[in-house]
């Protein structure tokens, strides 16, 4: 894990620059600055336009995972077709959507009838699932570069800041409502043209209208990989936003917004596994590839240690201080602790299982990945049907957790049969035990003076006990040694 480790920090310092400012609109700039129903609306924009886009790929950007090492190995720079046959297709699908769109447009409109604000700005949808297709095309090709720290800077960290500039746009008059919802959907320009630049830069990335003899070869495994890819990936990112969709039609675009700053501070704990799943993709698609299976095992267990520090201390931090957050919020965001627990269990199911799917869809049980997203969709959607309808927002929590917990388990039995891969042992029981403790310590401690004051405290209290006691317990090689260079680092500068 030499280059998944090195890239990881860098690509993770990005990331969490991202986050803290994601962290900024969304808890402070948005509740403060942007009333609920636009705030919801933005959310309702990412969610349709991230499942459209996926939809619009057809399957490429997991063809460009798989089969890029062997374009790569066979072709030179100026024969490889990948990126013009990839890029073609996604403009294809890109076509079917808008016309379907235009299709059904009265049909959604109706459905939309809790949130009619999203039903009059439906159309701006459409630029902002072709910006991003366009960049998640690209993105691919990056991270098949090793280019993941560029990208990652660009979607984590740059979009971010574009946000935050339109925000203060907003509220300072400088655009209207209208001119900051349309601007909005169009944040992806400014990454999509810096990204084309790198790629181009890299002179690996290129454009040929001739079909080589790799394409000729794998074409019918990449057609088959295709379709069952697109339809896998579009059903997980279908399954993970229903909730969401279920929301925005029963509830409206108000609720949406609170269930929006939730899942956000849930999703601070997918930080790390953003960066780690980017780099360590194509480290294992080129190991199924040459056959070592040792070194796809070691990744798999490593990410499965790796991430569940990294996914308990994040959940440790936020319920130590969303109290203090739903009190400087106010009234309308009350439900916000019950939501984050529940979501935040489940975030920690889902990073404690690692990078197992990562291994499924770029072996050649690929399929399977097809079939599990079947399962979670089906699933997904009836549970956040009838918990939401009955519990209101906080039924969206449970659906989630509930459906986190069977899809990874169906993974991790698949995988332990499959090739006999357990990952599991006493480091992962002593992850868990020590941080439970460590967090019941730190909550016991009494209120200190102010929200701001008791929300500093309780952070560099919590930190300063775990990060000593997971080191001294050496349950991970890597997390010690990323540590005791970066400690090196900071005694040589003193």
């Amino acid at each position: 894990m030499g280059i998944i480790q090195k890239q990881a920090i860098k690509s993770s310092i990005f990331l969490l620059i991202g986050f803290c400012i994601g962290g900024i609109n969304i808890l402070l700039l948005f509740p403060k600055l942007i009333n609920l129903e636009i705030n919801g609306l933005t959310r309702a924009l990412i969610d349709v336009a991230t499942v459209l886009s996926v939809l619009a790929t057809l399957g490429t950007k997991s063809i460009v995972y798989k089969f890029y090492p062997y374009y790569q190995s066979n072709l030179n720079k100026k024969n490889n077709d990948l990126a013009a046959i990839t890029g073609l297709v996604s403009l294809i699908g890109f076509v079917i959507i808008c016309i379907g769109g235009y299709i059904f447009k009265d049909f959604i409109t109706r459905k939309l009838g809790k949130s009619p604000l999203f039903a009059d700005n439906f159309f701006l949808v459409y630029p902002f699932t072709f910006l991003l297709l366009a960049f998640t095309w690209m993105e691919s090709f990056a991270w098949a570069l090793k280019k993941t720290v560029e990208s990652n800077f660009l979607k984590e960290t740059l979009v971010r800041i574009l946000t935050t500039i339109l925000i203060l746009f907003a509220w300072y008059k400088v655009v209207n409502t209208q001119q900051f919802i349309n601007f909005f959907s169009i944040l992806y320009i400014m990454p999509c043209i810096i990204l084309f630049v790198i790629l181009k830069k890299t002179g690996e990335w290129n454009f040929t209208l001739t079909i080589s003899k790799v394409t000729r070869r794998f074409k019918k495994k990449m057609i088959a990989f295709s379709f069952f890819v697109m339809g896998a990936a579009f059903l997980n990112i279908a399954s993970r936003t229903m909730d969401s969709f279920v929301i925005i039609g029963v509830k409206g675009l108000a609720s949406t917004a609170v269930f929006l700053l939730a899942s956000y501070l849930a999703t601070l704990m997918e930080l790390p596994m953003r960066s780690i799943i980017s780099i360590a993709t194509p480290v294992i698609s080129e190991s199924w590839k040459e056959k070592n299976y040792g070194n796809i095992f070691s990744v798999y267990k490593k990410s499965t240690i790796t991430l569940l520090v990294a996914a308990v201390f994040i959940f440790s931090l936020v319920m130590l201080n969303v109290n203090n957050l739903s009190v400087f919020l106010g009234k309308s965001y009350f439900e916000i602790p019950a939501i984050v627990f529940i979501m935040g269990i489940a975030k920690i199911v889902d990073l404690g299982t690692g990078v197992n799917g990562q291994i499924i869809a770029t072996s050649s049980n690929w399929k399977f990945d097809f079939y599990t997203n079947v399962f979670l969709t089906l699933l997904a959607f009836p549970l956040n049907f009838y918990l939401i309808t009955r519990l209101g927002i906080i039924g969206g929590a449970y659906a989630t957790l509930v459906s986190t917990f069977l899809y990874n388990l169906v993974r991790y039995i698949f995988i332990y049969k499959k090739y006999g891969w357990q990952p599991y042992g006493f480091a992962h029981a002593k992850i868990i035990f020590v941080s439970t403790l460590i967090f019941i310590i730190v909550y016991a401690v009494p209120f200190i003076i102010n929200i701001y004051a008791d929300t500093i405290f309780r952070t560099i209290l919590f930190a300063s006990l775990f990060v000593p006691a997971i080191l001294r317990m050496n349950v991970s090689d890597e997390l010690n040694l990323t540590a005791n260079k970066m400690l090196k680092k900071v005694r040589l500068r003193k």
